[in-house]
């Protein structure tokens, strides 16, 4: 249950209005970015959903306890948080030669080229084969299939 009395009473009148039950009620507020830490009403905060927050806490705490890999999930979903972590310490406007992306993401771990690759293939990362140039894709599509799934809610962490 939320400490925030606000909320609380937004989710109660919700629940007179609709009939819905407390749960029901508060995800429906929460989904309409209307929930703790929103600017009431404002659309345009994003919410994390706690269930989400508690797996990216878990998973980095996991693998990146002092903010370096110390194993590449197996699992996709971890693996995810993880490259969007990884993605986080990339400009988003600028451009790396091969060498200097290299470098970056071997900061993370060893295996620098797994990360590379995983990052293109999310879609995440763009690069040009002729030139060797990488940059983070600034609008990355809506992934579809599994990846779609892997991704699910985790797209508050895009920039």
């Amino acid at each position: 249950m939320t400490k925030d009395k606000d909320f609380k009473k937004l989710v109660r009148t919700r629940m007179t209005e609709t009939g819905e039950n407390y749960t029901t009620a508060r995800t429906a507020l929460v989904a309409a970015n209307q929930g703790p830490g929103s600017d009431r009403g404002s659309r345009t905060e994003s919410v994390i959903d706690p269930e989400i927050a508690r797996f990216r806490a878990k998973t980095l705490r996991t693998f990146m306890p002092d903010g370096r890999l110390v194993a590449v999930p197996t699992k996709r979903r971890a693996l995810v948080l993880v490259l969007l972590e990884v993605l986080a310490a990339l400009e988003p406007d600028r451009v790396y030669d091969e060498k200097r992306l290299n470098a970056i993401l071997s900061d993370f771990h060893p295996d620098f080229a797994l990360l590379r690759r995983e990052l293109i293939d999310y879609r995440l990362l763009e690069r040009n084969a002729h030139t060797g140039e990488y940059w983070v894709n600034p609008n990355p599509p809506a992934h579809t299939g599994s990846q779609a799934q892997e991704m699910a809610g985790f797209e508050v962490f895009l920039r």
